[in-house]
């Protein structure tokens, strides 16, 4: 899965957000601060996240931005696909049907990239902002579905970052 800096910026400044949840709005310089975003590109984002209802702004001396829903009714999928789109780098699920059913020669390519679409749309939709802030990932999400065994070794796949590959190291 793609995503890019603009979405890891949205997702690290929802998760800032979702941490002062119901502590009052935070300006714009105090998210850049804590998150060390850049201020000028963060009031982009949260413009955009203000026109989609998911944060709203508070004018005055105690001013800023605040989340206008609960972390826990806030999922990673909604912020991915309004600043970056689609959630997966194949397409979207119905143009990847399409595909199965018309291109036999490489059904079983395509349903490859259909399941790998799914899942993550799966773990993105089912993983709220509340589950990340309180640490529980992905595996949090599940509540109620069985969990693998201490024992069991997870494979952990890295994340591809569009951006400034140069940011962070010597910083």
């Amino acid at each position: 899965m793609k995503i890019s800096q603009k979405g890891l910026y949205a997702l690290q400044a929802m998760m800032m957000l979702s941490r002062h949840y119901n502590q009052g709005a935070i300006r714009i310089r105090d998210i850049a601060y804590e998150e060390a975003l850049p201020e000028k590109f963060l009031e982009l984002i949260l413009l955009e996240l203000k026109n989609a209802r998911m944060v709203e702004s508070v004018r005055g001396a105690k001013g800023g931005y605040q989340l206008r829903r609960a972390p826990s009714d806030i999922h990673l999928s909604e912020i991915i696909r309004l600043i970056d789109g689609p959630l997966a780098p194949f397409g979207d699920a119905d143009q990847l049907r399409t595909l199965i059913s018309r291109d036999d020669e490489h059904r079983a390519l395509y349903q490859v990239f259909l399941a790998v679409r799914d899942a993550a749309a799966k773990i993105l939709e089912h993983t709220t902002l509340a589950d990340i802030v309180n640490g529980k990932g992905a595996e949090g999400s599940r509540s109620g579905k069985s969990r693998k065994k201490k024992s069991e070794s997870s494979s952990v796949l890295p994340m591809v970052v569009h951006g400034n590959p140069s940011r962070g190291k010597d910083e």
